[in-house]
Formats: structure tokens, sequence, C-alpha cells
């Protein structure tokens, strides 16, 4: 099992540098992305909160998205995974947000994705989507893969604003 404050060591290092503030709207890693970014001593620098928004009822309960932002998007796609990322980020007044959204396993969901689908964005001064495809069905390490791939993603980007 990968050591959750090893994960997120170096992103939470430039946060708290940068004395910058992140906020987490997360689907299928059902909090673990959360769990990483605050297992490093001092987190409460930088982490602001985050919303676990595995359904439609909890992204409009938790992050206010209306119903007309939902206009020709589909969960567990790049736009919604923006549209998360730009709404906790309002909703929590943060420099940064990392969304993701997808399907763990062992099955697809009933958008048509595979297990092992996941889109993930981030949201501030530098913004960025990607979509993971692992190709397994093995729900917990694809949540693994999914957290690793938000965090390097974040720290991309988090570099990147540096520049």
């Amino acid at each position: 099992m990968p050591d959750l404050t090893s994960m997120s060591a170096s992103v939470g290092a430039l946060l708290k540098e940068g004395e910058q503030t992140l906020a987490v709207s997360e689907s299928s890693c059902g909090g673990l992305l959360s769990a990483a970014l605050v297992a490093v001593p001092g987190a409460s620098a930088y982490y602001v909160g985050g919303a676990v928004c595995y359904t439609r009822t909890a992204q409009q309960g938790l992050l206010d998205v209306p119903e007309a932002a939902m206009a020709g998007i589909r969960a567990s796609s790049e736009p919604y995974a923006q549209l998360n990322a730009r709404a906790v980020r309002e909703q929590l007044g943060t420099t940064w947000a990392v969304s993701e959204t997808g399907a763990s396993g062992p099955t697809g969901n009933r958008y048509g994705d595979s297990a092992g689908h996941a889109c993930i964005a981030v949201a501030g001064p530098v913004e960025k989507v990607i979509t993971v495809e692992t190709g397994q069905a093995d729900r917990e390490a694809n949540m693994w893969v999914f957290v690793q791939a938000a965090l390097d993603l974040l720290e991309q980007c988090v570099q990147e604003s540096r520049q």
C-alpha cells in the first residue's frame, strides 16, 4: 500500500511555501485524495477542506452546482471535473482546487466508461484537465492511481504558476 504522506509531501510543501490554499472535490477516490493531503504534518496551513461528491445530489448540496451549469455535461468527464474544481474553489475561497471523477471498478459506470477511468481537473492560477485510463478492474488499485495522478497534476500546476 502506498504511503499517504510521501504521496503528497512535495505538493504540500509547495503550497505551504507559497502561502496558498487548496480545496478538493472527489468522487471515485472516496476521500483518499483528501486523506493523502492531510496526512502531511502541517496540512492545515494549506488544506481548507474537501467534499466527496459521489452523486449529483452531493454535487448540488455540497458544491452548490445548479442544474443549469450541468447543461450538456455528464459525470465522469473532463468538463464535469473542471466544473467541480471551479465550484469547490469558489465555495471555499481557495487559491487552488483539485477534482476527480471516475469509475474505480470493478465495473464501469452508467455513462459507458470502463473501470479504471477518471477525469482530474485543477482550478486556480493554472488550470489543467486530464483523463486517466488504467484498463484495470481492481477498485482499490485504481483509487491509488487516481490519487497519484491528481497530486501529480496539482503539483505540475503549482510549479507552473511559480515560473
